[in-house]
């Protein structure tokens, strides 16, 4: 594989860190700006659904826009406010910075997994993407416990500056690494981008991954209640719990990207969607007859943890596929849909998690099973969509 594509990981990595990092220093960035934990913690939500508006303009209005200048672009504005970040003393200010670097988020994370898959052989377009989709695992990962240490042990501050020293680092690779002709971007007139994506079988897969993030996020969020109410495990064992679905994510990503070149990304996400829901009923059931094999329940949510991952390459090699040259605003799209479904399950897991954490699985198993029939639709849609016009 080229040395681009794993700068391109890394890109991956710093980026997703940079959003998730915040949750890990919290207490010290509140007390040190006099505000309290909850308000500190909007820092999260502020990226997170700039990320999900900005992305698909940003693809748009930036179709035609060099990558490697782009990348470029985006990493200086990124490294700027880490770095402002780094020495302000009002938070207001620092929300305003978090903004600017999620703008540089926006404008180059989809781009990053479509020029994975336009430059990718046609055989290989998976495991590209998978490559590039290791750095939004291994952020959780590594990333946040990374810069949480960082930050525990130089403060706050020293973690937004490494962010900073990292996106310095990732911008030399680019340099170094990124093709100097990438070729011209055959891009429509923007009233046939939006006609490109708002075929049915793209629109049908863009909200069947929202639904299935809400179902994943919303297990994950409140993963930590569940155990704790259907076994005896301590905090140590949820610990454990949350590493080992880190790690078979990262599994699950590169198995999902060489299923989704081998079988093909509808039969990949029938797999995938069919054992997360699967799983969810299995977590049900072990909550049903609590207390429960805290083993068992392990198993079970790696299994569950590696399959979420699993979906993730061949949700975005079918965009890529289906919007051609449209594909990074397709992205772009799903990349919205992603945050949108990581708010929505953390809002409707709190919900539902005051009948108890057991109905949170087969409210996530509903969700998943959702996502299977708008697929299902959607490839339907698309057979009958070419069957057409090679009649036509």
């Amino acid at each position: 594989m080229p040395a681009w594509l794993f700068t391109l990981l890394a890109a991956a990595f710093v980026l997703y860190t940079d959003d998730y990092v915040i949750a890990g220093i919290l207490p010290e960035l509140a007390a040190d700006l006099h505000v309290t934990e909850g308000q500190a913690g909007q820092l999260v939500t502020v990226f997170s659904l700039t990320v999900a508006v900005a992305a698909p303009v940003a693809a748009v209005v930036l179709a035609k826009a060099p990558r490697r200048r782009l990348f470029a672009t985006a990493l200086l504005v990124f490294i700027a406010a880490n770095l402002a970040a780094a020495v302000i003393g009002s938070f207001a200010i620092l929300a305003l910075l978090r903004v600017a670097a999620a703008l540089a988020a926006a404008a180059m994370t989809p781009a990053l997994f479509a020029f994975a898959a336009r430059h990718a052989p046609e055989q290989n377009v998976g495991r590209y993407i998978a490559v590039v989709s290791l750095g939004v695992t291994g952020s959780i990962a590594a990333g946040v416990p990374l810069g949480t240490w960082i930050g525990g042990l130089f403060g706050w501050r020293a973690t937004f500056a490494t962010m900073a020293v990292a996106g310095a680092l990732v911008l030399i690779l680019m340099l170094g690494t990124l093709p100097r002709t990438e070729g011209a971007a055959d891009t429509p007139r923007l009233a046939e981008q939006f006609l490109i994506l708002r075929r049915t079988p793209v629109t049908l897969g863009l909200l069947a991954n929202c639904l299935l993030m809400t179902g994943s996020m919303m297990m994950l969020t409140y993963l930590g209640p569940y155990l704790a109410a259907t076994t005896t495990a301590g905090i140590e064992d949820r610990a454990l719990a949350f590493s080992l679905s880190g790690v078979a994510g990262v599994v699950g990503i590169w198995l999902g990207g060489i299923a989704t070149d081998r079988l093909g990304a509808d039969r990949t996400l029938l797999i995938g969607i069919a054992a997360i829901i699967a799983a969810m009923v299995a977590l049900w059931a072990l909550w049903m007859s609590r207390p429960a094999s805290h083993g068992l329940v392990l198993v079970v949510a790696t299994v569950w943890g590696g399959m979420a991952f699993w979906n993730s390459p061949a949700i975005q090699a079918r965009l890529h596929h289906l919007a051609g040259s449209v594909s990074g605003q397709a992205l772009a799209l799903n990349t919205s849909g992603t945050y949108l479904g990581v708010s929505i399950g953390a809002a409707v897991g709190g919900a539902v998690l005051s009948a108890g954490p057991g109905p949170l699985a087969l409210a996530a198993a509903g969700f998943a099973a959702s996502a299977l029939l708008l697929l299902i639709l959607a490839s339907k849609s698309n057979h009958a969509f070419t069957t057409a016009a090679e009649g036509g």
